[in-house]
């Protein structure tokens, strides 16, 4: 069943994905546990195989078994999207359409063709052609450093005009120039993808983030969230400030190990990670276990 269009706001998690033992298998007990935990730290939604997922290295039976027990563990609680990527266009309107028709989920993020680098126009036609696949909705994932093309406004105004888009992730390297004429200039929510300025994405007018730090905390990012809303922005400056520095050491070395380090480290999964990823270094695992301690402890004045 479609979820209301209202819904894609607030904390978002870009689940991880557990795996266990020397093979690197499923580790579907653990996602069970991690998914209740997010949901009782009061996630508004979860991301099912994005790139915090590792979802290159899924075969599509794990996908599939993936997503199946994050469903059957969330029960209708939060919504539930599907990460989608590929610069095929018409192999992702098939791999839409398959979840679209075996799985109750709530729609799609959506990355731009990786690689091939094509034309706003071919965005277009890629994202068109997407839609056309389903009748759920999409969020629109711009994430230049990874994709190698950068999705413009005028990209956005123009799919906006489809209600099946409803959303951007927007992953600007930072720009926030671009991030703040996606909030005044066009009609979707506008969720933070860099969690370093989940803050300035809020004060700006955005609806929230996707975010793979709030893994650790995600109660703190929704408060947060909230303050900024109900103008009270010294409280909301004390979370941030709060959060910047474990921030920073989550994405000291690449996303998801330092993330999937700091829950072993919490006892919710085991910190394994498939290649080409590498499991975060005893060095940042020293620091995180340091900061874990503040931040698990802190609360707002």
């Amino acid at each position: 069943m479609t979820a209301p269009i209202n819904r894609f706001q607030g904390i978002w998690i870009p689940l991880v994905t557990p795996f266990h033992g020397q093979d690197n298998r499923l580790d579907l007990e653990a996602v069970k546990k991690l998914v209740i935990h997010l949901i009782n730290q009061g996630i508004d939604g979860l991301i099912v195989g994005a790139t915090t997922g590792e979802s290159a290295t899924l075969t599509h039976a794990e996908h599939n078994e993936l997503l199946k027990v994050v469903l059957d563990t969330v029960k209708d609680q939060v919504p539930v999207m599907v990460g989608i990527s590929g610069s095929d266009t018409v192999e992702v309107a098939k791999n839409i359409k398959h979840y679209s028709n075996h799985f109750e989920i709530s729609g799609f993020l959506m990355s731009a063709p990786a690689y091939v680098r094509p034309s706003q126009q071919g965005i277009i036609h890629h994202f068109e052609a997407a839609a056309a696949a389903t009748d759920l909705p999409i969020a629109i994932y711009n994430i230049p450093y990874r994709t190698g093309v950068n999705i413009e406004l005028e990209t956005l105004q123009h799919l906006s005009r489809n209600p099946q888009f409803v959303a951007v992730k927007e992953s600007g390297n930072g720009d926030i120039s671009q991030l703040n004429d996606q909030i005044s200039h066009t009609s979707l929510n506008i969720l933070s993808g860099e969690d370093s300025i989940i803050f300035v994405c809020s004060c700006l007018g955005g609806q929230g983030a996707i975010s793979a730090a709030a893994h650790i905390r995600p109660d703190l990012y929704k408060k947060m969230h909230e303050l900024i809303g109900e103008g009270d922005l010294v409280k909301a400056r004390q979370i941030n400030d709060a959060l910047q520095p474990f921030i920073h050491l989550l994405f000291s070395e690449p996303n998801p190990a330092p993330v999937k380090a700091a829950l072993g480290i919490m006892g919710l999964i085991q910190d394994n990670v498939r290649l080409p990823m590498t499991v975060a270094s005893p060095e940042l695992k020293a620091k995180l276990e340091v900061a874990l301690t503040k931040i698990l402890a802190f609360n707002v004045d």
